[in-house]
């Protein structure tokens, strides 16, 4: 990587940006940069705005973290620009992030690599809000955004389609329904980690995923050994068919009433969160890594061309 000339590296974490995502990631920013700052790096925090080229050439850092959720940050947008200042980054390249935050085209990548996953298919919004356009019960998520944003399930009762909100997307992906439990497991370069459980009351949403208490992790999750390692082949395969660098995350459900035929794949998060409780650095953890040497991990594994 030739970056060891320099006795303290400098580190520019990216963080905020104009997201729907853009607390969760000054958040993740906030905690890596803390822990990069005691890892003993020289760290910049920079709230990724408009004026970004401009500040980085100003910064002028060694390395570029990634702590940018959601759009222009995952989807290939700011990886992009990092390739054309010449500048290392952190996490996926151009094409992986701008194929994982694509849901629908992840699923053609999963299929054509033999993975599983739900039924699903894109519909204009006027089409989902007039009719059922499957059978429920299903889900209607927007296709390109992270994180739970904006998530509708219609039951298998509902005798109506779901309501939209006036701002949902154009286009919507809408999914048959993965009943079971919900499964997650990560990626550190080419080293699979553990599996864990998230078990919430109701659904994974939003205010869930990030609210305290409102999910429990189990980690390492409570599930046959058959399950964990098929996560596992699964995640590490979803990882290398997409493309994917450094870390990321894959999440499942899984019908334990089906076993092994109970597994499927939802999606890939090439910018999982990064706050110590959260999801991928308790997998580092449990392989034996604490907060700190997972960052530093991550800025170790840092190129272009990737």
């Amino acid at each position: 990587m030739g970056m060891s000339g320099r006795t303290v590296l400098k580190v520019a974490v990216l963080m905020g940006g104009p997201s729907a995502e853009r607390e969760v990631s000054l958040s993740t920013g906030a905690e890596c940069a803390e822990a990069l700052r005691s890892e003993g790096f020289d760290v910049v925090e920079v709230d990724a705005g408009p004026d970004l080229a401009a500040r980085l050439s100003e910064v002028a850092p060694d390395v570029v973290f990634n702590a940018l959720h959601g759009r222009f940050g995952e989807d290939g947008r700011v990886q992009g620009l990092l390739e054309w200042l010449h500048l290392p980054y952190t996490h996926s390249g151009v094409l992986a992030s701008a194929l994982a935050m694509d849901k629908e085209r992840t699923k053609l990548v999963y299929r054509a690599a033999g993975l599983p996953v739900a039924e699903s298919l894109l519909a204009k919004r006027e089409e989902i809000a007039a009719k059922h356009v499957m059978a429920p019960p299903y889900v209607v998520k927007p296709y390109n955004e992270g994180s739970s944003v904006g998530i509708y399930i219609v039951n298998e009762a509902a005798n109506t389609p779901p309501k939209l909100a006036e701002g949902a997307p154009e286009v919507l992906m809408v999914e048959a329904f993965a009943p079971g439990r919900e499964l997650t497991c990560s990626m550190m370069g080419d080293r699979v980690l553990g599996v864990t459980e998230i078990v919430t009351e109701g659904w994974y949403d939003y205010e869930a995923k990030y609210a305290e208490g409102g999910s429990r992790h189990i980690c390492p999750a409570d599930i046959p050994q058959e399950i964990t390692e098929l996560c596992q082949d699964y995640t590490a395969r979803a990882h290398e068919a997409l493309g994917c660098r450094g870390v990321s995350r894959t999440d499942f459900r899984w019908d334990d009433a089906r076993g092994a035929a109970g597994l499927v794949l939802l999606e890939t998060n090439t910018q999982p969160g990064m706050t110590p409780t959260s999801l991928t650095p308790e997998h580092a953890e449990h392989a034996g890594y604490s907060f700190g040497a997972f960052c530093r991990w991550i800025v170790e594994d840092a190129s272009c061309n990737r």
